[in-house]
């Protein structure tokens, strides 16, 4: 009967053994499929943040194209008044510079009106 205990313990540590063994398997499986699951996830994230970037590229040349144009269009006109302004203060700047001296010049004394 003690070799039938012994062959039956035996049997019982050679499963556990085994057990371990399944256990210790199942185990780097998941951290495996962990790990493939966080790269592939990465990956993912990064393909998405790189079709976003593209899509947002894309937005901001198509929009900003149309505010060259404009700025272009104000550079143009602002340089078009300022050649404007230039002129006529060439053509008229000498006798508004005559008109300040006279005015500054010319001293009429007038005592004021006092009212009590």
């Amino acid at each position: 009967m003690a070799a039938q205990n012994s062959a039956g313990i035996q049997t019982l540590l050679d499963a556990e053994r085994e057990a371990q063994k399944i256990v210790q398997k199942a185990r780097e499986y998941r951290t495996k499929r962990v790990k493939d699951a966080r790269s592939e996830a990465q990956k993912e994230i990064e393909d998405y943040r790189k079709q976003k970037e593209d899509e947002f590229q894309s937005f901001e040349k198509e929009h900003t194209s149309g505010n060259k144009a404009a700025e272009e269009q104000a550079d143009k006109d602002t340089q078009k008044q300022l050649d404007e302004i230039k002129a006529i203060g060439e053509k008229t700047g000498p006798k508004v510079v005559q008109d300040l001296i006279k005015a500054v010049m010319t001293v009429e004394p007038k005592v004021p009106d006092r009212k009590v």
